[in-house]
This record gives C-alpha cells, structure tokens and sequence, in this order.
C-alpha cells in the first residue's frame, strides 16, 4: 500500500478528488431534476446538501440514515421548501437505487461472462444474494413509499395534528413530482451517470498505480461493490464491508488482493480529504443559520 501511495503521489491524489467532486455535481443534479419546478441555478445548493449527506455518512457514526436527515436539513436552510426538500429526496432515492440495479445486473453479466472457473462460481452465491438483497430494498422504497406516508398521516391525525399536515404536504408534493415523469427519468439518468463516473474513478486512480485494468472490468468491480456498500447501509461507511468485497472480487477480475485493497484505502482517504473540511464547513454554516434565527427572533 506505501508503494501505491508513492505511485499516486500528491499531484495524482489532489486529482482524483476534484474528480470526486464533479461527481457529486451529477448526483446533485439528480437532487434538482427530482425536485421539478426547482430553478437550474439552485444546482449549487443540492449538490451541497448531496455532499454533505455522504460526508456524515461516511464519517460520522450515524451510517446512511444520519447522513439523510442532515442532507435535508442542509437544503431547507439553503431556502428550499420543507415539503419540496422531503419528497423531491425520496423520489431522488428512488431513482438512485433504481439506476444502482440497473449498474449492478451490468456487474452481474460481466462476471458470468469473464468468470467460468472454479473461483467464481464459489462466489456467485454470495454476489447473487446481495443482489437479491438489494432488489428487496428497491422494491420496499418503490412500492413502499406511498402506502407509509399514508400510514405516518393517519398516525399523525391522532397523535400529532399538527405533523399530519406537514406529512399530507410531503404526499401532495411527491405525487406532483411523480407526474412530471420527463423529470423523474432524467433523474435516473443522472443517478446513472453518476455511478458510473463514481467507478471510472477507481480506473483512474488504477491508472496512477500502474495498474492497466480495462475501463469495462473496473466498471463490473465497482458495480459489484456499490452492491454490497449499499447492503451494508447501517454500518457507518460500509467499514470492513467494502475491503473485504475488494479482496473477493478483485481477483476474479484479475486485481490482485494487495492492490484491491490499496485502492480501497485511497478512496477512504478521499473520503476523508474531501469529507472533513466539508463537515467543518457545514458545521460553521450550521451554526451562524442558528445564531441567525435566535436574532431574528430577539428583535421579533
């Protein structure tokens, strides 16, 4: 792994994660085209709150769930409206996960057709389980969604009146999001690209390794690795899941264990490198929208 990191250097570190960082542009741009009648200009303010939703994801110990709640948080106090920053989210989640499946059944075909030994078929079992798993969780959030905001609302009536009418407000919403369909397929689209261009990255630093792995392999490698992260969403960063995933299907692809690894721990500490300054950055904004509101509400 030393030897890697002497390879990447500095120069080749620093660009990797500007190339990280125009991906989030995509996946805030997925945020935005969910959240239809947001002006294009508002790009900025999505792929903030898109960034700092992975950041807390993947550094604090809050897994993804934390890392969501504070995404939105971070949109309503860029000015967007609460019920707009709650659905155009889940229809953005939606879209996400469904361009994630259609990215790992890639990773799926290009397994079956590059592996027919003996050491890959021990792991298909595995690979096609956290598969399956992933198509349940899609399915769940798909068809799931309506029916629990129906639910919540119902609950909501009873215990907490007021919250019902927030809860009616995110249903209303989702449901006007959901009929611009033009929207909700660009989305997709966008949530594809960026997967794609998230995986093109670890080519990349492949690359600055020394390691030639074809565009396509790295591709399936990847794909099957966003498999078993998002499987393994309650843990904080996928930690321990994704380096073993590495040294499982790497070889299978032809990267060796030492160097699968080391590819994991360079795009750890790119999620360091760009996520700390950006939780910092969030955390100073956060505090001056608090002062903020505490004058605003002294000179009420």
């Amino acid at each position: 792994m030393a030897d890697a990191a002497r390879r990447i250097g500095w120069g080749g570190a620093i660009l990797y994660w500007l190339y990280s960082l125009g991906v989030f542009v995509l996946l805030g741009g997925a945020w935005l085209t969910a959240a239809a009648g947001e002006p294009p200009r508002r790009i900025a303010a999505f792929t903030w709150a898109r960034l700092i939703r992975e950041a807390v994801a993947d550094l604090l110990p809050f897994s993804q769930i934390g890392g969501i709640i504070v995404g939105t948080r971070t949109l309503i106090a860029q000015g967007v409206a609460r019920p707009r920053v709650y659905a155009s989210m889940i229809a953005d989640m939606t879209t996400e996960m469904a361009s994630q499946l259609l990215f790992t059944l890639f990773g799926l075909a290009a397994m079956a057709s590059v592996l027919l030994g003996a050491h890959g078929a021990a792991l298909r079992p595995a690979l096609l389980g956290a598969t399956a798993a992933l198509i349940a969780i899609i399915a769940l959030v798909v068809f799931g969604q309506r029916p629990l905001l129906a639910l919540a609302s119902r609950l909501a009536h009873r215990l907490v009146p007021a919250a019902a009418v927030g809860l009616e407000a995110v249903d209303a919403e989702l449901s006007r999001i959901y009929s611009h369909r033009r929207h909700v397929a660009l989305s997709f689209l966008f949530n594809l690209a960026g997967w794609v261009a998230s995986a093109a990255g670890a080519w990349i630093l492949l690359r600055l390794i020394g390691v030639p792995l074809p565009l396509l392999w790295v591709l399936a490698i990847e794909s099957l690795i966003f498999t078993v992260r998002s499987v393994a969403f309650a843990v904080p960063g996928a930690i321990g899941f994704q380096e073993a995933a590495y040294v499982l299907v790497g070889p299978m692809f032809g990267l060796p264990p030492e160097t699968a690894l080391a590819l994991s721990v360079a795009k750890r500490a790119r999620d360091v490198a760009i996520g700390a300054p950006a939780l910092l950055a969030w955390q100073v904004m956060a505090v001056r929208f608090t002062l903020s509101r505490r004058g605003a509400r002294i000179t009420d």
